[in-house]
């Protein structure tokens, strides 16, 4: 399939888009021996595209990263409906990198994004229970009673969820914050949570993932994970 040169080259981890378009105005790029001209589409599984007279080549190294999601974004690579995707938030010289589980188009925070396939598979698996947590605000306030049930579990339509761990409650206005952290990954199962016990969620945040932490990543923002910050993700996910 065709794709424009610059985001073919930028997704090849060569170089930027806009030093590729550089590239490219310079004489530096070619499709099948001739000189390729900007804004020019290619398929690089018919034509030979090269720079600096070396063919680019899409074996992407395996890279892992974290994205501080906004709201108002799709954990996917594309949309049917339009709708803006988290792949929109990624420099093009990541290449192609898949979402790590989901979070919802109105909640925010600790998304993985990586193009390792083992991690992502048992990093999602049910039988590791990597521990997520999440920074919620309530409508109401969260007494001992409802604190109680969703620590020891709460009847869903998909049954009993596993019991959760509460910290940092405090109280704002007429809402309430804290912190929860949960070991299995149903379809929105905090929002399901915290209605099941009285409380509609205002906002939710993740910011904790299987040992690693949001920090001060600013949001629509991404960085990829240390080799130490690997190594220990993938002693927690069993791999």
């Amino acid at each position: 399939m065709k794709e424009r040169l610059q985001k073919l080259i930028s997704r090849s981890g060569l170089m930027s888009r806009r030093k590729a378009e550089e590239a490219i105005r310079q004489g530096q790029v070619t499709v099948d021996g001739r000189p390729a001209q900007l804004g020019e589409s290619a398929d690089p599984e018919r034509e030979e595209i090269r720079v600096a007279g070396e063919p680019i080549s899409f074996s992407s190294p395996v890279r892992t990263l974290m994205l501080n999601k906004p709201t108002g974004y799709i954990c996917s690579m594309k949309d049917p409906q339009g709708r803006r995707v988290v792949s929109d938030l990624l420099p093009d010289e990541f290449g192609r990198l898949y979402p790590v589980g989901r979070l919802d188009y109105n909640t925010e925070g600790l998304l993985l994004l990586t193009n390792d396939g083992a991690l992502a598979q048992h990093l999602t698996h049910p039988r590791h229970h990597v521990p997520k947590t999440y920074l919620v605000k309530v409508r109401g306030y969260l007494g001992l009673p409802g604190q109680k049930k969703l620590e020891s579990g709460v009847r869903l339509d998909d049954g009993l969820t596993a019991p959760a761990k509460i910290s940092n409650l405090r109280r704002s206005g007429r809402n309430c914050w804290f912190e929860l952290t949960l070991r299995e990954g149903r379809n929105r199962q905090v929002r399901r949570m915290c209605e099941a016990v009285g409380l509609p969620v205002v906002r939710l945040k993740r910011v904790a993932l299987g040992g690693l932490s949001l920090g001060e990543l600013e949001s629509g923002t991404c960085r990829l994970l240390t080799e130490g910050e690997l190594v220990d993700l993938k002693k927690i996910s069993g791999l």
